[in-house]
């Protein structure tokens, strides 16, 4: 069923306008008695739509409840910037997955190092990404993507959360089977790009509170390291 995301709603008057009006009458050529699904902060409205205008679409509600499909936990993932394919390929299924926030980060080894203005021009369609694979995967928000910061800023951050991981290759670092997860609604990952992290870089993030998280022997490409690391935890906190 279509999905569409809003940042309000009027549970007497549902409308749809924009772009997800256009969408829904121009691409999808939906017609009325057609049923959709309106999300808004983790509510999703089941709809039937009622009219369809030039600009508006009217709605009636049927239903609603709250998402399903959303985690319980609230998940930040520090991404150092790889190349941009791949950072887009992140973007989805870490969505997918059910992140809620994703941080571009440059370290020290990150090969691709775009400016900040030139990154600046590419987060609308980076943010476009993540809105069409939270309508696919039907999440109950829309996952951010922000502007890059430094890593100086990303470890600033880590005190901000219940739990924060750092993914390292070498071992002396736990696994997320040993992590007690009670208690636990705001969690950090930070995740390097192709060239890893250095460790002074591992240093730096464990001093702040970091925990160093190890994935076995295998060394995983940056594109596979978020996405086994989200699928583990969020196993691991019983959202899969």
């Amino acid at each position: 069923m279509p999905r569409f995301f809003v940042n309000e709603i009027n549970e007497e008057n549902i409308t749809l306008t924009g772009e997800n009006a256009r969408h829904i009458g121009r691409s999808l050529r939906m017609k009325p008695n057609e049923e959709v699904i309106v999300c808004c902060n983790k509510i999703d409205y089941n709809c039937v739509i009622s009219r369809i205008t030039e600009d508006t679409v009217f709605l009636d509600l049927k239903e609603k409840s709250p998402c399903k499909s959303e985690p319980d936990i609230e998940v930040t993932l520090f991404q150092a910037i790889p190349k941009l394919d791949k950072l887009e390929y992140i973007i989805q299924k870490s969505v997918e997955l059910g992140v809620s926030h994703i941080v571009p980060v440059l370290t020290r080894r990150c090969i691709s190092r775009p400016t900040e203005k030139d990154f600046t021009k590419k987060l609308p369609r980076l943010n476009k990404i993540a809105e069409e694979a939270c309508k696919q995967s039907g999440r109950g928000i829309i996952t951010d993507v922000s502007g890059i910061i430094s890593y100086r800023t990303a470890v600033e951050q880590i005190k901000t959360f219940d739990k924060c991981f750092i993914l390292y290759e070498a071992k002396g670092g736990k696994r997320f089977s040993e992590i007690d997860f009670s208690k636990t609604a705001k969690i950090g990952l930070i995740i390097g790009s192709e060239g890893g992290f250095d460790k002074a870089e591992i240093d730096e993030a464990t001093g702040a509170g970091a925990e160093q998280i190890w994935l076995g022997e295998r060394i995983l490409r940056c594109e596979t390291a978020p996405i086994s690391a989200l699928s583990i935890l969020m196993f691991s906190t019983n959202n899969m």
